[in-house]
């Protein structure tokens, strides 16, 4: 077995060094046996009962299609980092490939993408998809002819197209569990500067009149800053995010609230249970969610009725759409092929939004549930007989409405027990039916794998007493058993189950033709891309003290867990009370840095300030800022921005990928949190210098700058 940390998944050429483990393994049959085959474990979190999960958390009871986006592309098009984009295409592609592949830039991959529906896009088109329905009955059209028309002639105009035109604008943001200012957003001085509109340590400057700009994207001279109207936070902490935001709402912490957890670590369904209540004004994220549901229903009437929503989606993967497109790679746009939707472009679905009724939709389980049952992975089945014990369960709604006598969801433990009978892994009879929806694919039996726990059904009170195994699902791969350890790949190689690849094998070319267009058919060693962050930057401001460029890596920290914990006493306490970053006795000699020194790190993309920590354990040539440190404790201004010394993604920039893009093309297909675009940052360099003057910014900005602008005219 191959047991792989974050490491290795922040390179750009990340799949790459998988694929060559995965290739080991293969070649020696480890994968899918028991002891065998590869555990990605940090940043790969595994949402056990997950078919139960989406079921609520998408509100598929109501309404299908979900509307939603990847990460990763989104932020790199509204934090404008695009626009810096150093890194071309002709660096990584092949030299045996079509010259086109060179001339496009990192944003017309995505848009190309988008717009052949290999990924999903947010927002989704220009016009507003609320009036698209009225606009073709008034055409005399059916929706779906009326947006590939609109497609074909221009009159509709997907927002990847434009990123930076007003109405393509993100407006509103709500953030839940999650630091994103703080921790998890790559291109931290990129969000506050284009995102947010607010004091930010950006270096560089974005392309200039010589350089070749994107082929696929309007290009608009002046970049737009502050983007965001409505900034809100759900947290227990005051975190970064926090401070940024417009709104914070302070919501429960552990033993506050009702939850439940799950890992790809162990096998098990915990819960969080309510010890004492939420202190304060703090509500738990249930309720603070219900309330939103509640108050936006109240205020929709005169604004917003039952309205038809066009919503738009990629090729998905688990779908007939995944080999939608099985051989060139033909765009619409450029006349090559027709518009045809969720074929040669993105899905388009009428779903009708009540939105009056939102807060009663909310606390009720929808009859899709009933119609059309659940599933995932490509397979389905029945829940009638689910959602008849969930109204035993939970209470049946009595009020007149759209849900009268629809199973209720109006408390936390409510919204678990729901997950939890809708889930194969916490149900033995929805197990049943979901291997034998399975078996009929595949012409095998493989309903053995649950029957013998067919009769369990564990319900939250379960597992508040005793943490509960999960019971064998088709949504994963391994089984739970007490003669077999859980491995990837096991029900693959036992059960004669086709892998979910073109070739229903275990494949190690890959012959999309973008994928061969980048030397990637085969796994083979890529070096680190050059980003060119440190390019004009030495030298820039000097201070006196020698510059010397080194490799940033953010590897987990064990003073925290990512960022929270991070301000907590007795972790400050157990390291050095603030901001540190790593560097080797040798790099810290040739930059006349001692231990315990205050250190400027910085690049184009923003500076750090904070202590050095000189280690015999860190490799020359490299530095090191254990994730996820903020600057909200002894973080002093940094000598290169003016502002506050910044945090460990104040040096680095989403980059994406071309062959993360693809879809349309069996496994290589867009699903969610499976497949896409990924944010990456250990191929960054930044200078690294000792401070000379440890700012703390403790003066009124303007007395500040001021007394600045006096030390320059010096």
């Amino acid at each position: 077995m191959v047991i792989i940390g974050a490491a290795m998944n922040h390179w750009y050429h990340a799949d790459m060094n998988y694929r060559g483990v995965i290739n080991l393994l293969m070649m020696c049959g480890c994968i899918g046996r028991s002891g065998g085959g590869w555990a990605h474990y940090v940043g790969q979190e595994k949402l056990r009962p997950q078919t139960g999960w989406t079921a609520l958390a998408f509100a598929l009871d109501w309404a299908r299609p979900p509307r939603q986006m990847n990460s990763t592309s989104f932020f790199y098009a509204h934090t404008d980092q695009w626009r810096y984009e150093k890194l071309s295409p002709e660096e990584i592609v092949s030299p045996l490939a079509d010259t086109a592949h060179a001339h496009a830039s990192m944003i017309d991959y995505n848009v190309r993408a988008e717009r052949m529906g290999w990924l999903p896009s947010a927002p989704q088109l220009k016009t507003n998809p609320l009036h698209l329905a009225e606009m073709a009955a008034s055409a005399g059209k059916d929706v779906r002819e009326f947006v590939a028309e609109g497609l074909r002639d221009g009159t509709l105009q997907m927002s990847c197209e434009d990123p930076d035109a007003p109405e393509n604008w993100p407006r509103n943001m709500f953030v839940w569990r999650s630091n994103l200012l703080g921790s998890s957003g790559k291109g931290h001085e990129y969000f506050c500067k284009h995102l947010l509109g607010t004091s930010n340590g950006v270096q560089g400057k974005d392309l200039g009149p010589s350089d070749a700009k994107p082929q696929e994207v309007n290009w608009r001279d002046q970049a737009p800053e502050g983007k965001l109207d409505l900034l809100v936070t759900l947290d227990f902490r005051m975190s970064t995010t926090c401070l940024y935001s417009d709104i914070v709402l302070p919501t429960a912490s552990w033993y506050e609230k009702n939850d439940l957890n799950t890992s790809d670590m162990h096998p098990f369904i915990h819960p969080l249970s309510a010890a004492v209540d939420p202190v304060w004004q703090s509500r738990s994220d249930w309720e603070i969610y219900k309330g939103f549901a509640k108050a936006f229903s109240e205020v929709s009437p005169g604004h917003l009725g039952v309205e038809q929503d066009v919503v738009m989606t990629p090729l998905m993967h688990d779908t007939p759409a995944e080999l939608a497109q099985p051989f060139e790679v033909r765009e619409w746009r450029k006349g090559e092929c027709p518009v045809i939707l969720g074929k040669t472009a993105p899905q388009a679905t009428l779903v009708e939004r009540d939105y009056p009724n939102v807060y009663k939709r909310f606390t009720a389980l929808g009859p899709l549930m009933t119609k059309i049952g659940n599933g995932g992975k490509g397979i389905s089945w029945e829940t009638q007989a689910e959602v008849k014990q969930l109204g035993e369960l939970n209470g049946v709604t009595e009020e007149a409405g759209v849900t009268h006598g629809m199973p209720r969801i109006v408390t936390d433990i409510d919204a678990c027990e729901v997950i939890l009978q809708l889930a194969p892994e916490t149900n033995g009879h929805v197990a049943v039916k979901a291997w034998e929806a399975l078996s009929k694919a595949t012409g095998r039996d493989h309903s053995h794998l649950a029957i013998h726990r067919e009769d369990e059904k564990i319900r939250y009170r379960d597992v508040q007493a005793q943490p509960r195994k999960i019971i064998s699902s088709p949504t994963w791969s391994g089984i739970e058993s007490e003669t077999v350890s859980y491995n990837a790949g096991y029900t693959n190689v036992y059960e004669l189950i086709p892998w979910r690849t073109l070739t229903g094998r275990q494949q190690f070319y890959q012959d999309h033709p973008w994928m061969v267009a980048f030397g990637e058919g085969f796994s083979s060693y890529r070096p680190p891309v050059d980003l060119k962050a440190t390019d004009l930057m030495n030298g820039v401001k000097p201070n006196g003290h020698t510059e010397i460029v080194l490799n940033f890596i953010t590897p987990h920290q064990k003073w925290g867990i990512h960022s929270t914990y991070s301000d907590n006493l007795l972790m400050l306490t157990l390291n050095r009370g603030g901001p540190v970053v790593w560097l080797s006795e040798d790099d810290a000699r040739c930059a006349g840095i001692e231990d315990n020194d205050w250190i400027e790190l910085f690049n184009v993309n923003g500076a750090i300030s904070a202590r050095a920590v000189v280690s015999q354990r860190v490799k020359p040539g490299m530095v090191l800022m254990y994730h996820a440190q903020e600057k909200i404790i002894n973080t002093p201004g940094s000598e290169i921005t003016g502002i506050r010394g910044g945090i460990h993604n104040s040096v680095t920039r989403i980059v994406l990928k071309p062959t993360h893009m693809i879809g349309g093309y069996a496994q290589l297909s867009y699903g969610f949190n499976y497949y896409g675009t990924i944010g990456t940052n250990r191929d960054e360099f930044v200078v690294v210098r000792k401070m000379r003057r440890v700012d703390w910014l403790d003066e009124p900005a303007a007395a500040a700058n001021a007394a600045q602008t006096r030390g320059v005219e010096k």
